[in-house]
């Protein structure tokens, strides 16, 4: 079992930058690929980023590269997601996902997730 804990999540400014973090516990997050994912209020979830289990590998919406990174630090068993640039569209309830196989952008193809942080960009 893997359980997972996001923070970084807040109100900010239209052109702001916030990172959110996913800490794990239960067992290494070694050997899951990740994937963060977002909620906005009366849409359906969406992929974001993922990231293999090495971190040598990512893939992101196409609509969020160049803005959105992710990495992930093993040795401290989190994961990060960079967001630069945030617009009010990218307001959202944003979720970190653990998947034992490598990535992937479907949401129902991880096994463990996270409750979520909040990110309000305003105007």
């Amino acid at each position: 079992q893997v359980h997972l804990v996001e923070s970084g999540g807040g109100f900010v400014q239209a052109g702001d930058s916030l990172s959110l973090s996913c800490a794990a516990s239960g067992r290494p997050l070694s050997s899951y690929a990740m994937g963060w994912f977002r909620q906005a209020p009366g849409k359906e979830r969406e992929f974001v980023a993922t990231i293999s289990w090495s971190g040598g590998n990512t893939a992101y919406a196409d609509s969020l590269k160049g803005r959105f990174t992710i990495s992930r630090t093993n040795a401290k068993n989190t994961v990060h997601l960079r967001m630069n640039n945030l617009k009010p569209d990218d307001t959202a309830v944003y979720y970190c996902a653990a998947r034992w196989d490598g990535t992937s952008r479907h949401g129902d193809e991880y096994e463990y997730w996270g409750q979520g942080t909040q990110v309000t960009v305003s105007s």
